[in-house]
């Protein structure tokens, strides 16, 4: 391995929370700058951007998919020897062609080891979930109730003073109360599309929580492969159930999606699949945006054709200060819950990344072997 260059400059993109820093703070010989805000090289102006602005780099460190690197870019950052990714894939990063340009890439795990070091502890305000869970099951979740339990629009309600009124509005100088009806769940039907890891643990608390009954479609699962990722689980053969996906969306009152995106996955969900939806079925998606039609879900909300939609995940990402969803409330007839791209956001996981990279950046440095090598 060819030793580092002295200093060696690291750009920090995308750290909304300003956390990164204090964890590569501590390489000696390592020159930090940060640029929080996020930039798409799809843009021809944000392009030229990039590549003026990352130029001098040897080492990027990169947050998930938020700032894509493809081919185009790296093909013009001459100094780029190792990119440190966040999680253990980015279909953002053009892998083949950093293989071919001799740049590294490496990912992170985001769990404790058995054998840690307990002194890292101290660097990790709190620790990531445990094996075989995810914060994005928990979030998942917190939209689903807080969509059907109508928490947000009770939550703004109680906390506005309003003119006065009858009929469940409040008097001068009080909040609304109870102008509105929320949704149980219980024994409704829960319909997963994509039973993977994600899938099956929000299958899971829908099955043991609530009581649902849960239907589970993709493109190649079998009754017998959920059978396995049911037990895998921990739960009964049988207890998710395969249908077709017409199917799926017709009977199920909640319709979550845990779908990598790809080719295929891209609009799985189109303005067929949601008219196929009861009136009364909310959908939720904390996997990828592009996975639905944006302008088939905007014309669905717009119409009411479903109870609701929870959104964690756009089209483009931060949503422009103009995006149609910041103005939801105006023209959607259905209910809609957003949040931005929380799913993975937990402190102990985004802490232990930036953890896992700058121990990366330091094995380069020091000319060791890097770990989670993605090329």
């Amino acid at each position: 391995m060819a030793s580092p260059p002295v200093p060696t400059r690291l750009a920090i993109l995308d750290d909304y929370s300003a956390i990164a820093r204090h964890h590569f703070s501590r390489l000696p010989g390592l020159q930090t700058d940060e640029y929080p805000s996020t930039l798409n090289p799809a843009n021809p102006a944000d392009l030229e951007t990039l590549v003026q602005r990352l130029q001098p780099y040897h080492i990027l460190s990169t947050m998930r998919e938020r700032t894509p690197l493809p081919a185009e870019l790296l093909a013009r950052l001459p100094n780029l020897k190792l990119i440190l990714n966040a999680s253990a894939r980015n279909a953002a990063i053009d892998i083949p062609f950093a293989s071919e340009r001799g740049i590294l890439v490496t990912g992170t795990k985001g769990e404790v080891p058995a054998d840690f070091d307990p002194r890292q502890l101290e660097d990790l305000p709190d620790l990531p979930p445990p094996k075989g869970h995810s914060s994005v099951v928990q979030h998942t979740w917190a939209l689903i109730l807080a969509l059907l339990g109508r928490i947000p629009r009770d939550d703004a309600g109680v906390k506005v003073k309003t003119a006065g009124g009858g009929g469940g509005e409040a008097a001068e100088g009080e909040g609304l109360w109870q102008s509105g009806l929320m949704t149980p769940i219980a024994g409704r039907k829960l319909g997963i599309v994509g039973l993977g890891k994600l899938g099956v643990g929000v299958a899971k608390a829908g099955l043991l929580g609530f009581g649902m009954e849960v239907l589970a479609w993709s493109e190649n699962l079998t009754q017998g492969r959920a059978d396995e990722v049911a037990e895998g689980a921990g739960l009964a053969r049988g207890s998710v159930r395969v249908v077709g996906r017409e199917e799926l969306f017709r009977q199920a009152d909640v319709v979550s999606l845990h779908l990598v995106l790809s080719g295929r996955s891209r609009g799985v969900v189109g303005q067929r699949e949601l008219g196929w939806m009861k009136k009364t079925a909310v959908l939720v998606n904390t996997s990828r945006g592009p996975l639905i039609d944006e302008e088939a879900l905007i014309e669905t909300l717009k119409a009411g054709g479903i109870r609701g939609a929870a959104l964690d995940v756009y089209w483009e990402e931060p949503l422009p200060g103009n995006s149609v969803w910041r103005s939801v409330d105006s023209w959607a007839k259905s209910e809609v819950v957003l949040s931005p791209h929380m799913g993975y956001v937990n402190a102990g996981t985004m802490h232990r990344w930036y953890q896992e990279q700058a121990e990366n950046a330091g094995r380069w440095m020091r000319g060791e072997e890097v770990l989670n090598r993605m090329s």
